[in-house]
């Protein structure tokens, strides 16, 4: 009997535990897959200066690397397993039941009785509402599968970047390709047409606010990871939601920005990244739909 056969409550539930476990498999990308990337980055960088060396020319005195470092062991999305950072304590499979574990730890290594951060259940909690949303607005079907991943795939993106000021591209451009081929296929509800002016005009804007910021202040606003972003939203929702999108990011980051001004919580450089609030923009735009969003937009200005 397919799943489309079940009783809608079952459908949902399945649909939250299916969250649950692929949130707790997100919070391994959102810690892991930023150093991953700075691990990639400093190997290239030692191959370059190596190759510099083994050519006769004088390496750049910024490189700090003289030759390749082969990592101790391998370090992925899958090995090694998970340790507390405190003390080294491998992870156990009872440890690392999403939520259940723990509140059963009371949020502490049961090891050395470091704190285990409060976003790991949470992250899990939030995947698993969103996708019982999916499933139950759309089913068992390619679209609710569809819109699981970009609720998924929007959650990480807005981690990571809250985290490191990193948007990654093994994550942006898959977005991007995924909303494009969703409106092929018809799973998103979106004409091509105006998938494919959305991903456009969704890069192209925010680069052409990039420039002219840069080129009247000196200073870079964003990262190239923003026009990414918002050119897959662009893919997903069409060009039409471009506008309430950045409008409710936009009002919600420079919100977000004076409260840290404020309290004096932001970041040397008094940055605040501006990839979450796209992210998080994006899954009201799936929740609630764009034209919502203006309203929302004009309550939080009045």
């Amino acid at each position: 009997m397919g799943l489309e056969l079940w009783p809608p409550a079952v459908q949902v539930a399945l649909a939250g535990v299916l969250g649950l476990l692929l949130g707790s498999f997100l919070n391994v990308v959102i810690y892991r897959l930023p150093k991953m990337m700075e691990q990639q980055w400093a190997a290239e960088c030692a191959e370059f200066v190596a190759q510099q060396q083994s050519d006769g020319a004088k390496p750049p005195a910024h490189a700090g690397v003289t030759a390749p470092v082969a990592p101790a062991q391998a370090f992925n999305l899958w090995t090694p397993r998970s340790r507390c950072p405190a003390c080294g304590h491998g992870v156990r499979w009872w440890e690392n039941i999403p939520v259940l574990s723990f509140l059963y730890l009371r949020g502490r290594c049961s090891a050395c009785g470091a704190r285990i951060g409060w976003r790991y259940p949470l992250v899990e909690l939030a995947t698993a509402g969103l996708f019982a949303w999916c499933i139950a607005r759309w089913g068992w079907t390619p679209a609710g599968l569809c819109w699981c991943g970009f609720a998924a795939a929007l959650l990480a993106l807005a981690c990571i970047d809250w985290d490191t000021t990193l948007l990654p591209d093994d994550i942006t451009q898959p977005l991007l390709w995924a909303g494009l081929l969703a409106s092929v296929l018809g799973w998103s509800g979106v004409p091509l047409s105006q998938a494919v002016v959305g991903a456009a005009a969704g890069y192209l804007s925010l680069w052409l606010v990039y420039w002219g910021f840069k080129l009247a202040t000196g200073k870079e606003g964003m990262g190239f990871g923003d026009f990414k972003l918002f050119a897959a939203l662009g893919a997903w929702f069409g060009w039409q939601a471009l506008v309430p999108i950045i409008l409710l990011a936009s009002v919600i980051g420079a919100l977000v920005g004076i409260a840290m001004k404020v309290f004096h919580t932001l970041r040397p450089g008094g940055y605040v990244p501006f990839g979450p609030f796209l992210a998080g923009a994006g899954i009201v735009a799936m929740v609630f739909g764009p034209g919502a969003i203006l309203q929302a937009v004009w309550m939080l200005l009045v």
